[in-house]
This record gives C-alpha cells, sequence and structure tokens, in this order.
C-alpha cells in the first residue's frame, strides 16, 4: 500500500467562518446549504474549533462496519468510496467512524463523504486562513520510498535529530553516481565517514579540513571530467564550516563557477564539538562561548550580542547558477529545490542552506524538532526563497500573516533568558530582513 495526499487541519487558524462548508456544499450538492456539506466545522472560539471529515484511513472501520460492502478502499487514489446501489442505509457506518467523517445527507437520504474532490479538495482554497491544507507530500514516498538508502544504518546522531533525515533524504536523491565530502562537523560525527576502516556511505566520501572542502570537491569533480565520468560532487556541510572557517574556500568555488552542489546543515552553531556559537548563530541565543549570567570581567551576559550573518544571501551575490533556502519542516519543497539543484550542479555552482534545529544545542524536547522548525517558517524567522541568475530570487513559501516570533523564540531554552528589548531586537529584525528580500524579488522580478 501506497501513501496518499490528505487534508490537515490547523485548528489554532480556524475562525469558524464556514467559508469551507459552503464551497463543500457548492461542489457536491449545487446548494449553499451547509448542513449538507461533507466536512464540518464543530465547536467555538472560546473551546477551539474541531473537524469532522473523511481521512481516508487506512484501516478504515467504516468499511469493516458496513454490512453491504457499500463502502471500499481504493488503493490507487486512497479515497474510501460509497457505492450507492450497494448500500442499504443502515447507517452502521457512520458509528464505525471515529472522526464523524460519514454522515446522513438529509438531501438525499444516503450517506455522504468527503471524495477528495478527485485531488483538488474545494474545501481548501476557500478558507482565508490557511487552516485547511492539502498536504501532497506522499508523492515523495510513493517515488522513492523504496530507492536504496545510501547510508549505512545505525547513525550515532542526537535522539530527535533531524540531520540524519536530511543525509538520507539527500543522498538517496542525488544517488549512487556520487562523490561526499563531509567538513568535520556533525555529518561526519554521526558515522558518515564511519569506523575502524569502514565508511557509513555507500558511495565515495572524505573528510577534508573545514577551510578547504569545497576547493577539494571541485578538484575532485575536475579529476573525474578529466577522465570522462560524470559524477555528481556533493557536500554536506554545518554552518560553522561554511560561513565561518570554510567561507574562503566555499567563495571561491562559487566565483569559479564550479560545477558542484554544496549544501548547508544549518543548526546555527558548532554543535559537534560542544555547542558554540558561529556567525549564523541569531542574536541573543545561549551557546557555551554566548553563555547567559556573570560574563568576563563581571559584566553580565545575555547571550550572542550580534545578528546572524546571512551567507544565503551572501552567495546570491556570487550569481550561483542556483541558491535556495529549504526546511526539513516542509519536505516537498526541500524536494523540489534539491532536484533544481542537482540539475543546476551540472552547469555551475549549486547552493542549498537548509535549516535544521539542534535538540540539544537549542534546548527543547526530542519530539518537538519539526514543531521548532515550522515554527521557525511561520514566523518568519526563517524564510523559505531560491534563486537563480535568469528568474531572480522568488518566494516558495511566503507567509503572509506571520505569527509574532515569540511564538518560535518561546519553544526553545537557548532563548528563555530574552529580556524583552531583545524579543523586540528579534521581531526587528524579522521584519527588516523580510523588507529586505521582499525588495530584492521585486527588483528581480520587474
Amino acid at each position: 500500500m501506497g501513501a496518499y495526499n490528505t487534508i490537515a487541519f490547523d485548528a489554532e487558524k480556524c475562525d469558524g467562518c464556514g467559508d469551507c462548508m459552503t464551497a463543500c456544499a457548492t461542489a457536491k450538492t449545487g446548494t449553499t446549504e451547509i448542513s449538507r456539506s461533507r466536512i464540518q466545522i464543530a465547536g467555538n472560539a472560546a473551546e477551539g474549533f474541531e473537524l469532522a471529515l473523511c481521512r481516508q484511513c487506512g484501516d478504515p472501520k467504516c468499511v469493516t462496519v458496513c454490512p453491504a460492502g457499500a463502502l471500499g478502499k481504493d488503493y490507487a487514489s486512497g479515497v474510501i468510496d460509497w457505492d450507492g446501489g450497494k448500500c442499504v442505509d443502515c447507517l452502521l457506518c457512520t458509528v464505525g467512524c471515529a472522526y464523524a467523517g460519514i454522515a446522513l445527507d438529509a438531501g438525499t437520504g444516503h450517506v455522504a463523504k468527503c471524495d477528495m474532490c478527485d485531488g483538488a479538495p474545494a474545501c481548501v482554497p476557500a478558507c482565508p486562513h490557511g487552516a485547511l491544507k492539502l498536504v501532497t507530500t506522499s508523492r515523495i514516498y510513493n517515488e522513492v520510498g523504496n530507492w536504496e538508502d545510501l547510508f549505512a544504518p545505525g547513525l550515532a546522531g542526537c535522539q530527535g535529530c533531524n540531520t540524519e533525515l536530511l543525509m538520507r533524504h539527500t543522498l538517496r536523491r542525488v544517488g549512487p553516481e556520487t562523490v561526499l565530502a563531509t567538513p568535520p562537523g556533525c555529518v561526519p560525527g554521526m558515522g558518515s565517514v564511519g569506523f575502524n576502516g569502514t565508511t557509513g556511505t555507500k558511495v565515495p566520501v572524505f573528510h577534508p579540513l573545514l577551510t578547504n572542502t569545497a576547493a577539494m570537491l571541485a578538484g575532485i569533480k575536475r579529476q573525474y571530467k578529466r577522465v570522462g565520468r560524470e559524477v555528481n560532487a556533493l557536500a554536506i556541510a554545518g554552518d560553522g564550516g561554511a560561513s565561518d572557517v570554510g567561507f574562503q574556500s566555499l567563495s571561491g568555488a562559487a566565483e569559479r563557477n564550479e560545477q558542484i552542489l554544496f549544501m548547508v546543515v544549518d543548526n546555527e552553531g558548532y554543535m559537534n564539538t560542544g555547542m558554540q556559537r558561529s556567525s549564523c548563530t541569531p542574536y541573543g541565543a545561549w551557546t557555551s562561548t554566548t553563555p547567559v549570567g556573570q560574563g568576563s570581567g563581571g559584566m553580565p551576559s545575555q547571550g550572542k550580542t550580534q545578528d546572524a550573518k546571512n551567507l544565503p544571501l551572501i552567495m546570491v551575490n556570487h550569481r550561483c547558477e542556483y541558491v535556495a533556502t529549504a526546511s526539513t519542516a516542509y519536505m516537498e519543497d526541500l524536494y523540489d529545490k534539491l532536484d533544481k539543484a542537482i540539475q543546476a550542479s551540472k552547469r555551475g555552482f549549486a547552493y542549498l542552506h537548509v535549516y535544521s534545529p539542534c535538540t540539544t544545542g537549542w534546548r527543547f524536547p526530542t519530539d518537538q524538532n519539526m514543531e521548532v522548525a515550522r515554527k521557525a517558517v511561520e514566523t518568519n524567522f526563517v524564510m523559505l526563497w531560491e534563486y537563480n541568475p535568469r528568474d531572480g530570487l522568488q518566494f516558495t513559501r511566503p507567509v503572509d500573516q506571520p505569527l509574532p516570533v515569540t511564538e518560535y523564540l518561546k519553544a526553545m531554552g537557548r532563548f528563555r533568558h530574552l529580556s524583552p528589548d531583545q524579543i523586540s531586537h528579534i521581531q526587528g529584525k524579522v521584519v527588516e530582513n523580510l523588507a529586505f528580500v521582499k525588495q530584492m524579488a521585486q527588483r528581480q522580478s520587474a
């Protein structure tokens, strides 16, 4: 059985307006009677809203309890179909469904349920607040789920770390005709270069210095081209190894337009060696070298006192063949950009900057990694965009009604000490950065 698209509901964004129900009723019954809608919003603003909708379950109880065989799972589309010719109107399916996803339609006298509108549900675009979303990441599983995992099992990452997820997805997508460079950092620390004479990957991998990753990888790519063999030259580096000690090598390779793909896993610090600050560490963050409390000379210390270096925008100014930002919370967006970066690296330098929260260094529970990554985007603390010299810079997931930055900051212990003035500074910087990137996008699209 494969994976399928689904409709997700964000109760925090719902205000109970009913536009989704009107759209559904119109599409399915030709009326605006929301009582006949196959999606129902229940609850109120004080206690919160809930969604009554068919989840197209993998093990559907409505199918199990139907005595007439009128309901059945379509394993091509994932939709649970209803056959009116078999239905005996016993309504047992309405009892079996835990989500109130199938109910009696008074207009027809039969049960009715969501059929996903042939893959384009009318309710989703009708929602003015983004509370409904068509999740289509199933295509990733269906497309690459059976491809070979080119990392060995059992890598030694911290519990809850999604860098391993990123490594596995990336190498699976890039494929076996690849040479991988992993400079000092979390990626080789997890075991990408292996132990005791064995590698952690099923492709050639080497462990350069922090200072020369891009230069060594460019040389290897050139040698393969010299002998007539086409390979993907891929680097997976941390933000410290790219924005700080590795920047001269990275900048030089970009300036020469070397045919390599350089991926930065940005966990905003030197996490593998003790959680020290990097130039990509944001303002106010606690690290082991930007502590909170009494600093040197008896002066109070309140985290990092400088704003983060915006490395992706610096790479845009190199006029690379492709530059993009991505997040592990939005895998479909990441996959689209990874595909474009792979193709761009065959023409010149491609740079992919992936924001990846660190459970240990950022001080949050291990099961909250994706939520922290999502909040970064929803507050515009992290912006997702892509650039190439022909089309300029474009947002790929614009957030027009962002949450206040406090929604992101309060999810992590590294910002727990912030004063109101520091929070105000961070919020101001978010607004400033968004305006700057928007200006770049408008200028290049004009």
